[in-house]
């Protein structure tokens, strides 16, 4: 599964993409998971499973779901408390449970 988090290119989305990577690792996973500033995001859409938005950023909601909707990708945006805490358990959780939803 291919996990793309649209951000605004900072530290803290780093951290949990590197969190969510490791709950994946011990989980015997094999996802890629990767943050994309918002500005690239048109670009690497199509080859993504599933977006999830940083709430910093989640004006970008409605023009992300736009993109994602030609390739029937879901869209959410991450909870508040679980990218602060960068809890990638439960933002992996997210992810996976929106791409058998």
């Amino acid at each position: 599964m291919y996990i793309l988090l649209c951000c605004a290119a900072g530290m803290s989305t780093s951290m949990v993409v590197r969190k969510m990577q490791e709950e994946a690792k011990k989980q015997g996973k094999d996802y890629k998971i990767k943050a994309i500033d918002s500005e690239l995001v048109k670009l690497e859409i199509k080859n993504a499973d599933v977006v999830l938005i940083g709430p910093q950023v989640k004006y970008l909601f409605p023009a992300v779901e736009f993109l994602a909707k030609s390739y029937d990708i879901p869209v959410a945006i991450i909870e508040q408390r679980d990218y602060g805490m960068c809890d990638g358990l439960k933002v992996l959780k997210q992810a996976e449970q929106l791409v058998l939803a």
